[in-house]
């Protein structure tokens, strides 16, 4: 027994000697970043819109994008400003290097358009969009209202992803920081088409390459939305129209 309490005894010294050499701002980083995603897809979910209001797909995915939204952007703003005491553009809040963010932005849109016109020819992926189902599908100005929820649940889920945790430890990690940040920004696609599960690791690396150089999170925002946007705009096109084909003829007679 006495050997026993010995080897715990200096198990727990080393273990805390080790605790004691941890950086608190990378240590609080790591901790409020799984917390955050705990309460995410726990609290925000539209599971938990099902279980605990009603069945109503539309109104559940409006309550997904303004809570989980809020939730990505409030709790890592507040760490930031009263946790760490130092200053939003410090992770990325702020235009950075204009010239490279808008260079890039308007090469990655050109590039995703071109892909999203070429993947939502397949009927099963075009039926997939928008999640908020066929209230969206058939009246515009709730069409408007559901993107502009999108808009606010993609500045919460940049900010967390390429502002807090990108930036909060670059400075311990450098670039490696965009390798961290991308392979949860990957797992939490689970559950999409197999095609945009994949495409989101290398999403995640480009737009975090993205946000490090350009000093900036508002690129991959905006673009982030725009992409989701000619996704559920695009796939709602095909649906109404029933055109799938993915030629210049087909891309005429859905748009003109």
């Amino acid at each position: 027994m006495t050997n026993l309490l010995n080897y715990l005894s200096c198990e727990y010294k080393s273990l805390t000697a080790e605790v004691r050499k941890l950086n608190f701002k990378v240590t609080y980083i790591f901790l409020s970043v799984a917390f955050i995603t705990f309460l995410s897809i726990v609290i925000a979910s539209p599971n938990f819109y099902y279980e605990n209001f009603s069945r109503d797909r539309f109104l559940s995915r409006i309550y997904w994008f303004l809570t989980d939204g809020s939730l990505m952007f409030i709790l890592p703003v507040l760490s930031v400003k009263l946790i760490f005491r130092e200053n939003l553009s410090e992770y990325g809040f702020s235009l950075g290097d204009k010239k490279f963010g808008i260079i890039t932005s308007v090469i990655f849109v050109t590039v995703m358009f071109i892909t999203v016109w070429i993947v939502s020819g397949s009927q099963t992926f075009a039926a997939t969009y928008p999640q908020g189902g066929p209230k969206v599908k058939e009246n515009f100005t709730i069409f408007i209202l559901y993107e502009l929820c999108v808009l606010v649940y993609m500045l919460g889920w940049e900010f967390f992803w390429r502002g807090y945790m990108l930036f909060g430890l670059k400075d311990k990690f450098g670039y490696y920081s965009v390798f961290i940040q991308m392979i949860p920004f990957f797992i939490l696609h689970k559950g999409k088409p197999e095609i945009e599960l994949f495409a989101s690791i290398f999403a995640g690396l480009i737009l975090g390459v993205q946000a490090l150089r350009s000093r900036s999170f508002i690129y991959s925002w905006i673009l982030h939305w725009l992409v989701m946007f000619s996704i559920d705009g695009i796939s709602i096109l095909r649906s109404v129209n029933n055109i799938y084909g993915i030629g210049l003829s087909d891309f005429y007679n859905l748009f003109f």
